[in-house]
């Protein structure tokens, strides 16, 4: 398999991987501690939005249903982890995920929700770092919590497939 190929099959699996660790995250603390998480549905919703021109909104929520959002919103929320997964390949190349280290998957992960913070949030009409929401650092706390987790599932799952010869 060519460098080209095994890159993209390798980020196309940790993101999955890093994501559903994710997943598992927030799972765990809406199962244990009541801590709500993000309806993939309202990501469906805003994406959905941009066949017809809208990217801003005063509010995801109060906006009009698109059909399938739900669906759309995970799919959407898959592929930006494997975006995110081929980027960390990308800059730290085969060395590092031949060898994985936590440090720069966790620095990844953690510089990853940039995305909701300055694209995501604004564009759904929650303002930047959360700013118009009812508790803004509890929502930034729960984002990089979020974030950390996806760290950590980048590093989890280059480490798992680390011993893989070429894919």
């Amino acid at each position: 398999m060519d460098a080209i190929a095994e890159w993209l099959a390798r980020g196309a699996l940790v993101g999955v991987g890093a994501t559903a660790v994710m997943d598992a995250w927030a799972w765990l603390l809406r199962r244990g501690f009541g801590e709500p998480s993000l309806d993939y549905a309202l990501v469906g919703r805003w994406i959905g939005h941009w066949r017809r021109g809208r990217f801003r909104h005063a509010g995801i929520v109060r906006a009009e249903p698109v059909r399938g959002e739900r669906a759309l919103g995970w799919l959407a929320h898959y592929l930006i982890g494997v975006v995110f997964a081929l980027l960390l390949l990308a800059v730290c190349g085969a060395a590092w995920w031949r060898e994985p280290t936590p440090g720069p998957a966790l620095l990844f992960g953690l510089a990853s929700v940039a995305a909701p913070f300055l694209l995501m949030q604004p564009a759904m009409g929650a303002g930047f770092f959360a700013a118009k929401t009812p508790q803004p650092w509890v929502t930034r706390r729960r984002s990089l919590m979020a974030h950390a987790s996806f760290g950590v599932g980048l590093y989890a799952a280059a480490w798992v497939l680390a011993p893989w010869p070429a894919l």
